[in-house]
């Protein structure tokens, strides 16, 4: 059983007639996937396979994100740029607030590249499909919205060290490196989900 969320009309009538050539298989939701929960429409196990459009690709991955335990899996596709921010390792260019975002409560890789010919009108980026797939308990335990703060910190200056950038939290940013067990010198990009899970931690006792 397949549900379809569509908000173009052209797209919808193509749609219908699919669905009368295969009773009972298909369901289609007219509306803007920001606006709708998708695991209001069907019942549980669930899985999302999804051309995103570009412009919205990551506020729907991350609204999704919040309850991805609701779901088997998430089969999506991004514009190769964002795809290496998704499955991006520490250490590289790519690694950033998406990568640990992403890598915190899920496993995500790479599947395929589509070329820009492959759509019409082409456009003049390169696509890629990309798997996401929720894991059993987080890479560590914190609440997310002081992962997230953390991480906004962390990236916001980030050539600059950690005692450095980390400083826009407040409070005392030495104390905090030291409790996390973090290195001073470490940039943001060196520091693993796990490292990054401990340091939100830290911050929200700290915080008290």
């Amino acid at each position: 059983m397949v549900t379809a969320i569509e908000r173009d009309d052209r797209c919808l009538a193509a749609l219908e007639e699919v669905a009368a050539a295969w009773p009972g298989r298909l369901t289609l939701v007219p509306g803007d996937a920001l606006e709708i929960d998708p695991a209001a429409l069907a019942p549980s196990p669930r899985k999302i396979v999804a051309n995103l459009p570009y412009n919205i690709a990551t506020p729907l991955l991350l609204r999704w994100m919040a309850n991805i335990e609701a779901y088997e899996s998430l089969t999506l596709m991004f514009q190769k740029e964002v795809a290496q921010r998704l499955t991006a390792a520490p250490r590289s260019k790519d690694y950033g607030r998406l990568s640990i975002a992403v890598q915190w409560r899920a496993t995500c890789r790479p599947c395929f590249d589509i070329p820009p010919q492959a759509f019409v009108p082409a456009p003049k980026v390169t696509s890629t499909v990309v798997q996401i797939v929720p894991r059993p308990q987080p890479l560590g335990a914190c609440a997310l919205e002081i992962l997230e703060r953390v991480t906004a910190a962390a990236f916001g200056q980030r050539r600059k060290m950690l005692r450095q950038s980390l400083k826009s939290l407040g409070g005392d940013t030495d104390g905090l490196i030291a409790a996390a067990g973090i290195t001073p010198t470490a940039r943001a990009e060196e520091l693993s989900v796990e490292e990054f899970c401990g340091l939100a931690r830290a911050f929200e006792e700290l915080r008290g």
